[in-house]
């Protein structure tokens, strides 16, 4: 067979993957040509050879990279439990931005394809008739791993709230259907606005639902010291609630297997970087929705 060779060296886009040199190699006619990086062949640059970003941990300061974090859950999860790639199903519940994706995608190579539970700001709108749903596609005698939170961007400069995206020159906002949410319930509490109210039009339900699930942390984003940085804690406890209401509604909709439910703060980060988790809960539930097991480790 005639191989097909790439003839100049590939180099990724500064603002894509900095300082990451590729090496071409010869592939056979009609397969896909993969590609060195740092010595290690690889189909794509996957999450493992992205740089550590030193900007993270003084703001966050247990968070893992998503390497870190996968491997840490699934080895407690297969020691444990037995779980693995042929009898898990995967939900996640993360916002619509694209700069979310790697993480489900890394968790994709474990578990395979994901169930998406999540909507704006990462909110589990699909609640408990997607939870349903989902449970029903558990693999025979198996199990499911839920993974679920907001996400929060730190920049180049190590500003909590915003971050740069792969083909723009300058950064912006990171979770802006939050940040308006809290524009929004902060008018509210000093008089300068009224409470909304439910629309029979969709156009915007899921935006209403998110001021709606903040509103009674006015106050305490009122108070912080750093807002940007308050704000993706208030999005978890708020979506952690609404996520133990589906739980104890449609729980029992797991036939035989048990319910590992992780949850926390995603945090994005400029191009060429990993990303991270700040991981606040890891718990297993029973087929009747009921906790069993604190998984979170030390």
């Amino acid at each position: 067979e005639t191989p097909v060779v790439v003839e100049e060296p590939i180099t990724a886009t500064k603002n894509l993957f900095e300082e990451f040199a590729f090496e071409q190699t010869e592939t056979p006619m009609g397969e896909t040509p993969s590609v060195r990086v740092d010595g290690l062949d690889s189909k794509t640059l996957s999450e493992e050879y992205l740089k550590p970003f030193n900007k993270v941990n003084p703001v966050f300061p247990s968070a893992l990279t998503n390497e870190e974090l996968i491997s840490s859950v699934s080895k407690t999860l297969r020691e444990k439990y037995g779980y693995i790639k042929r009898n898990t199903l995967l939900a996640t519940s993360f916002d619509c931005d694209e700069v979310n994706r790697p993480l489900e995608e890394s968790l994709r190579e474990v578990y395979g394809d994901n169930f998406n539970m999540g909507g704006l700001a990462g909110f589990p709108f699909g609640g408990a008739t997607s939870f349903g749903a989902m449970a029903a596609h558990i693999p025979d005698g198996g199990s499911c791993l839920v993974v679920y939170g907001p996400n929060v961007g730190v920049d180049s400069n190590g500003k909590v709230g915003t971050v740069e995206r792969r083909g723009q020159g300058d950064g912006g906002a990171c979770l802006s259907s939050a940040v308006a949410a809290s524009r929004y319930v902060n008018s509210v509490l000093k008089g300068e606005a009224e409470k909304a109210t439910v629309s029979d039009d969709p156009l915007d339900a899921q935006q209403y639902f998110v001021g709606k699930m903040i509103m009674p942390y006015a106050e305490r984003l009122d108070n912080a010291k750093d807002k940007d940085l308050e704000l993706p804690y208030v999005l978890y406890e708020a979506q952690t609630d609404l996520m133990d209401r589906i739980l104890e509604k449609s729980g029992g909709a797991v036939a035989n297997g048990k319910t590992a439910v992780l949850g926390g703060i995603q945090i994005n980060t400029p191009p060429g970087y990993t990303d991270y988790f700040l991981p606040l809960s890891f718990k297993l539930y029973n087929n009747e929705g009921k906790e069993i097991e604190d998984l979170m480790w030390n």
